[in-house]
């Protein structure tokens, strides 16, 4: 007897429970309802049919190609590839549907173009962080921009672990090859800081220019920080030699304890505080690509 009662006792038990669970999970469910979500925070349903992502090795149609990569749209992609204005390796193209790989090359109107869109992303950096794309080295910069965008983009130039400021990333290889030849001019503006005060005569001197290793080195202009003290000055130059400003004091003897990069091809760090970045503006790339 005392057995069936302890079996009649769980199976009631077991109804009531289930009947607790269902009722709870109604009351979840209507709650989950009625929640209002913050931006940014909002519960976001997993889709699995969504864009793929696009491997090396994946083909895609050739007017999409050309429509990714900014120039134009897909349907107009279409005519231009009817006329015969998209070379991949080395041959017009006017098949329609025609596929290519990623590793492809492919030109429109003679200039080589990518896939993906055009980003420019201005990082203010801060101390610390290795100029390395290099995954495997410790605190790189590419670490401080990692969510600013979905494609793969790479520093122009450098800037050494502990000096600071402007650097600017993009997956534009013709802008990024503009701005780091030897000739390109462009401007860069840095602040600098020494253990003591600079002398007039040895401010003189690299204003007129110093003979170093790696060839004579010109400055565009040197001064000292108008309200600053004596060890705080302003250099602009156009050299991308690494660590140049160093060996340009170091030649008189001088120590530069911080180095910060102020303006870097007219773009400055108004507004974008240390450890930040931000997306260019249309404006700033169209200065950028005609200067």
């Amino acid at each position: 007897m005392s057995g069936e009662g302890n079996s009649r006792g769980r199976k009631s038990s077991g109804k009531r429970d289930g009947k607790a669970r269902k009722d709870a999970s109604e009351r979840s469910t209507s709650n989950f309802k009625n929640k209002s979500f913050s931006k940014g925070k909002a519960f976001v349903k997993k889709d699995n049919t969504g864009p793929k992502k696009i491997n090396d090795s994946d083909e895609i149609r050739l007017n999409r190609f050309v429509a990714n990569s900014g120039v134009c749209s897909r349907r107009e992609a279409d005519l231009y590839i009817q006329t015969g204005s998209v070379w991949v390796n080395g041959k017009p193209i006017t098949e329609m549907g025609y596929k290519v790989k990623l590793t492809d090359e492919v030109k429109f109107d003679g200039r080589l173009i990518t896939p993906h869109k055009k980003e420019y992303v201005l990082l203010n950096k801060p101390k610390g962080f290795v100029t390395s794309t290099n995954p495997e080295k410790t605190r790189t910069v590419m670490d401080l921009v990692s969510n600013a965008s979905k494609s793969v983009l790479k520093p122009v130039g450098r800037l050494e672990r502990n000096t600071t400021g402007l650097l600017l990333f993009t997956n534009d290889v013709d802008l990024e090859k503009k701005l780091t030849h030897h000739k390109s001019g462009t401007r860069k503006i840095f602040h600098v800081e020494l253990e003591r005060n600079l002398k007039f005569e040895d401010l003189q001197k690299i204003e007129k220019g110093i003979k170093l290793e790696e060839g004579f080195i010109n400055v565009d202009e040197i001064s000292y920080i108008e309200g600053a003290p004596k060890n705080e000055i302003g250099i602009q130059l156009q050299s991308s030699k690494n660590g140049i400003i160093h060996k340009l004091f170091e030649h008189l003897n001088y120590s530069v304890v911080k180095l910060d990069r102020v303006i870097f091809a007219g773009l400055t760090k108004k507004d974008l505080p240390r450890g930040h970045w931000r997306i260019l503006t249309e404006q700033e790339v169209i200065n950028l690509k005609m200067s």
